[in-house]
């Protein structure tokens, strides 16, 4: 098989990280840091385009790297609207919702233009690989108690993705073919369960729902929050902010690091050890409700990203869930990994490539 070219892009809100790959190993990798006083100098998110494309040509340069030869372009992409999983070729219509940031305004959206750019100027294919949007869930994991307040996939899709496919080669499977529960556990977390391929039910890591996480609140009693926003203490913004920024271990311990948490802990901090174990106990619970999603029919449990390398996290959520399936360890995350395996999918023939038609995939419910 053919060894193809990939170069992975990937937006945040300060950085850009880029690799390049020769099928599967990783021959160049980067995580570039941009100047945050610089980016506010650009009034939308897509006016950054030709900064961020100039300083990672630059950075190539700098390291005798060159993107002649790409066979793909790939990148995370972002602002479209909800889709199914899947690898997207870059066509006119996903361009132009990544460019006025259709759904939402996050840098994430400059992967597709850089990919599209990128790839007109050194020929090659640009994709967009499992997406913040893809959305597969079941239509009874929408409903909430609020008519016109319903549950949509708001999860880590890209790294979960990626995952639920390594952990099934290394099965001698197909994701298709597996039933998963997998534990997301970095600054945010998802427990998500897979359903043969399929992201059914998850927890929203945008919209506070879950365990709670390093920087967000998770799900807690709606009445009391209700409070808090007519109590005149909060305005709007900090209210927001509770949920995805200021949430979580920060609320409680003033730090989103959990090696700062696990200091706190050794140094005798038993209200650090609480809310820890808070923390971990509530992705347990979670990811006992998936396997009631699943039926009990759970093939594996799958840990990842950067939490999942503290051992006591593992050793915790190993006691509480291995009664349900064999526990397996994947700390970190495979974000880069998963955009070059995506597109190597395609080029290789094992995937057909799906096209972005700007119709979601769900968009309410017919009463």
């Amino acid at each position: 098989m053919k060894n193809y070219k990939v170069f992975a892009i990937n937006p945040g809100s300060t950085s850009t990280k880029i690799a390049m790959f020769e099928g599967e190993k990783e021959i160049f990798s980067r995580n570039i840091s941009h100047d945050a006083e610089k980016l506010k100098e650009f009034k939308e998110i897509s006016d950054q385009l030709p900064y961020r494309k100039e300083m990672i040509l630059n950075v190539l340069k700098e390291e005798g790297q060159t993107l002649e030869g790409v066979d793909a372009f790939s990148a995370r992409g972002g602002g479209l609207v909800n889709v199914e999983g899947g690898v997207f070729t870059i066509g006119d219509k996903l361009l132009e919702h990544a460019r006025t940031c259709y759904t939402v305004k996050h840098p994430a959206t400059l992967g597709a233009q850089l990919a599209d750019a990128f790839s007109k100027e050194f020929g090659g294919v640009a994709f967009v690989v499992n997406p913040p949007d893809v959305d597969e869930f079941q239509d009874v994991a929408r409903v909430t108690g609020l008519k016109g307040v319903y549950r949509e996939s708001r999860i880590h899709a890209l790294n979960q993705k990626e995952i639920g496919i390594r952990f099934a080669a290394k099965q001698g499977k197909k994701y298709e073919d597996m039933n998963l529960i997998i534990c997301h556990i970095g600054g945010g977390i998802s427990v998500t369960a897979h359903r043969m391929g399929k992201m059914v039910d998850s927890n929203d890591i945008a919209n506070g729902d879950g365990p709670m996480a390093p920087t967000r609140c998770g799900q807690l009693p709606v009445k009391d929050v209700v409070t808090m926003c007519y109590s005149g203490k909060y305005t709007e913004k900090e209210m927001r902010e509770k949920i995805t920024k200021t949430g979580g271990l920060v609320d409680h311990l003033g730090t989103s690091d959990a090696r700062e948490v696990t200091a706190m802990i050794e140094n005798g901090n038993k209200y650090a050890k609480l809310i820890y174990d808070s923390m971990i106990y509530e992705i347990g619970k979670t990811a006992g409700s998936m396997a009631a999603v699943l039926h009990g029919k759970v093939d594996g449990i799958v840990l990842t990203g950067g939490i999942s390398h503290d051992k006591y996290v593992v050793e915790k959520l190993t006691e509480m869930l291995s009664f349900i399936a064999p526990i397996t360890v994947m700390a970190g995350e495979f974000e880069m990994e998963a955009l070059a395996a995506g597109a190597i999918r395609v080029l290789s023939g094992e995937e057909e490539a799906k096209t972005y038609t700007g119709i979601p995939v769900w968009s309410g419910f017919t009463c």
